[in-house]
């Protein structure tokens, strides 16, 4: 696996593409602009930094889709997200116009700068809105080519790009957009998991083994649309789910896999995510891990206390 940042692999896929499609233009709110300058030197024209001024630079993408451009916005999840929402909603959504959102401060990313720089909401915010679709790419070669599958589409795609990585590498083939990736195969107990926390699932793996758990771990890169099938189909086997999200416990992946799988009867259903509360501590990344449960120890114990494996 590359050791390169999600957020150079981000620049570097830009310049790879804008040096071919000349319909790519890419407006970014005061970040990331040092290592976007060589997109900016090769594509001249198509390079935009609007500074701290997030609905503008939404408005502006907008119109840009209007004419037939392929734009990307890229800043800070909450800033972008949260407080251009209604630009969001009205310029790209509401007038059905396709483009693409790159935010970076994933949930709590930036964890020792406190709530405003926090965005564990934005699959639910941006759920509520037709016409979009929510990718949750942890590692560089996803992102990349995820990218490519769907910047030219007309759905307004937004790319929540984590600064921590699965550090997994998966076949380019298996990658697609809203089609899961089986990790391993069980047969009572389903994790299904988000972000780089895959890493940590799998990490539990030989822990649960040991307690008589037999543990299919279905990957999740593509919020929306989910891949329903294989999420039904795996749960309808186990009939116990485990879903691990770095999203509040209110509108995320979770309450997605519940609506996927009302058919089955009998299920038990676990969630380990944020709290429907502010994270208020202050710390590194890995602080607010450890305290929130997403560890190995945090799945194990989450799944000993909750599930019995006879019933």
């Amino acid at each position: 696996m590359s050791n390169k940042s999600m957020r150079q692999q981000f620049a570097d896929t830009m310049l790879d593409i804008g040096q071919k499609d000349d319909q790519l233009v890419v407006l970014v709110g005061d970040i990331s602009h040092f290592i976007l300058q060589p997109f900016a030197k090769a594509c001249p024209g198509r390079y935009y930094n609007i500074g701290i001024c997030e609905p503008t630079i939404i408005s502006m993408a907008a119109g840009l889709s209007k004419v037939k451009m392929h734009p990307v916005i890229h800043t800070i999840a909450p800033f972008l997200l949260e407080r251009g929402f209604e630009q969001i909603k009205l310029d790209f959504c509401y007038q059905q116009l396709g483009g693409n959102i790159i935010t970076v401060g994933s949930a709590f990313d930036y964890s020792n700068l406190g709530c405003t720089h926090h965005c564990y909401g934005d699959f639910a915010l941006l759920k509520t809105l037709p016409r979009t679709q929510i990718l949750y790419p942890s590692s560089t070669s996803e992102f990349d080519i995820l990218f490519r599958q769907a910047y030219q589409n007309d759905f307004l795609t937004v790319y929540r790009l984590p600064s921590e990585s699965h550090d997994f590498h998966f076949k380019p083939a298996d990658i697609k957009l809203g089609k899961g990736i089986k990790i391993k195969e069980g047969n009572n107990l389903t994790i299904i998991v988000t972000g780089p926390h895959l890493k940590i699932a799998v990490a539990a793996e030989d822990s649960l083994k040991n307690s008589g758990w037999d543990t299919e771990i279905i990957y999740i890169h593509t919020i929306k649309p989910l891949d329903e099938e294989m999420v039904f189909n795996s749960i309808k086997k186990t009939k116990k789910v485990l879903v691990i999200e770095e999203h509040m416990q209110s509108g995320g992946l979770g309450d997605s896999v519940l609506r996927a799988i009302k058919d089955i009867n009998d299920f038990q259903f676990e969630s380990l995510a944020i709290p429907d509360m502010f994270v208020t501590g202050y710390g590194t990344y890995q602080d607010h891990c450890n305290t929130l449960g997403f560890t190995k120890d945090g799945i194990v114990s989450k799944i000993t206390t909750s599930f019995n494996k006879e019933s």
